[in-house]
């Protein structure tokens, strides 16, 4: 098999352990309203545009920068398994597009182990992407949600 078709070569992951019970994690990534409280990086306010949570149905986010112009991320959802993980198609126009987002859930007490890959289509692809600051942006995404569920336990 060749790399550009290693799946591991084209996926960036991010892990992290939440200080919260699974189904409040589970609430702030499937609830619209506690979407908008932490979806994007900080001091960016998050619209929700459309949520279709099912299999095929689409999303659709609207961040405002710091120019008043909206940054717009959609997608598809692709696989949902309650508790479990979230899989959907994602773009964030115009930085990222053609990507897989994977949330991965697992049970811990009162703590949730959380998983985030992001599947590229080609190797060249997530290399650029990471370069771009992958880590750093979902990171403070993710420190975002932490702060969400620490207000809401």
């Amino acid at each position: 098999m060749s790399d550009s078709n290693d799946l591991k070569n084209r996926t960036l992951t991010i892990t992290k352990t939440l200080n919260a019970p699974i189904q409040l994690v589970w609430e702030a990534w499937t609830n619209p309203e506690h979407i908008a409280q932490w979806w994007g990086p900080p001091g960016m306010k998050t619209r929700v545009i459309k949520h279709e949570f099912k299999v095929g149905g689409e999303w659709e986010y609207a961040m405002q920068m710091p120019d008043s112009n909206d940054f717009i991320a959609d997608g598809v959802y692709s696989e949902i398994v309650e508790l479990q993980r979230i899989f959907s198609s994602a773009n964030f126009k115009p930085m990222t597009e053609g990507v897989e987002i994977q949330s991965i859930f697992e049970e811990d007490g009162d703590q949730t182990h959380f998983t985030f890959n992001c599947v590229h289509p080609t190797v060249e692809y997530c290399k650029q992407q990471e370069e771009m600051g992958f880590y750093n942006g979902w990171g403070s995404v993710f420190n975002r949600l932490q702060e969400f569920l620490s207000s809401h336990d």
